[in-house]
């Protein structure tokens, strides 16, 4: 496993972030089972948010925590002022709220990398860069972020906070893979994926911000399941959703191209996807959801295989000959 840095994060944050979505308290026997494998693999991030299991994947990773007494050798990042039917949360109020929320049920009194979930591009950033320079002077969270915000916005974000003396965003959570995001699966969410992606990517590059990239597999796509002709026979909620969102043209040249270099590599097509995201010329960190054990033990053996700047442009559509 390789590890990366944060300022004001004293701990080690893993190259590879398990996700908690898919823990319940009504399985807390294979949800920590889970955990625990993942964690014995040298995993010592986890992604959780606010509206995850409307609170309950949250209360299990913190009993998780607490049960484990793992408190100081874990970094949680968390995330909080989720839009809801009724309006865009991102406000002062819904950032505190939503992260006291969040400490009580991870039974912490910090977290360590807070993400705000979503941007409201018409919501002044001075507020909200206050709100959580408050809540950081507190010791309540150690760094803070944006996931789904844009390059932009960070930037106006980062300006007001030198100008103020204050501390800025210390990272970004979008969305990134191999595939093209033609369609955004859910809203308001915000990809640095494919050619439209490539003005954010360069000002990461130049900035270096760390990134929190989600979605390494594009929903699914490069499991391996989906192909041109049998796009109809999906039925689930998350499989139509990655039709809808990833199984366009360009994309499936790109899994033809990720399909044959595994072969040569002796790699499957999910690790070949992920090493394309982690062997980019950014400072990145992968979300990913692994289901078992054996799952993440696969990431970590992709995670270790850095494919040349050759190899990344012909995945990629960007140079015909390999």
């Amino acid at each position: 496993m390789e590890y990366g840095h944060i300022p004001d994060i004293d701990k080690p944050i893993s190259r590879l972030v398990q996700g908690t979505v898919m823990i319940t308290s009504d399985e807390v026997e294979r949800s920590f089972t889970l955990l625990d494998e993942i964690f014995e693999l040298g995993c010592t991030t986890f992604d959780t948010a606010h509206g995850y299991g409307n609170g309950d994947c949250e209360r299990t990773f913190g009993r998780w925590l607490d049960e484990r007494g793992l408190r100081e050798k874990v970094v949680i990042i968390g995330k909080g002022a989720h839009h809801n039917q009724d309006r865009q949360r991102v406000t002062p109020f819904d950032i505190t709220s939503d992260l006291f929320d969040s400490l009580a049920r991870l039974r912490t009194d910090f977290i360590d990398l807070y993400l705000l979930h979503r941007d409201d591009p018409t919501a002044p950033v001075g507020p909200i860069v206050e709100v959580l320079n408050e809540h950081q002077a507190a010791g309540r969270i150690h760094a803070f972020g944006g996931s789904n915000w844009s390059h932009e916005r960070i930037q106006v974000a980062n300006e007001y906070a030198a100008a103020h003396g204050l501390v800025p965003f210390a990272a970004s959570s979008p969305n990134f893979s191999l595939a093209e995001q033609v369609k955004e699966p859910w809203p308001n969410c915000l990809s640095i994926s494919g050619p439209q992606g490539e003005t954010a990517r360069a000002w990461y590059r130049q900035n270096g911000l760390p990134l929190f990239t989600w979605s390494s597999l594009a929903g699914g796509f490069f499991s391996g399941r989906f192909s041109r002709d049998n796009l109809d026979s999906f039925d689930s909620y998350l499989d139509k959703l990655c039709v809808e969102s990833y199984c366009y043209e360009d994309n499936f040249k790109r899994l033809d191209r990720a399909r044959q270099l595994a072969g040569e590599k002796g790699l499957t097509l999910p690790q070949i996807a992920l090493a394309y995201v982690l062997s980019q010329p950014l400072n990145i960190f992968a979300l990913v959801g692994c289901q078992s054990g054996a799952e993440f033990k696969a990431n970590v053996e992709a995670s270790q295989v850095k494919l040349t700047p050759e190899e990344i442009a012909w995945l990629d559509l960007q140079r015909d000959d390999l």
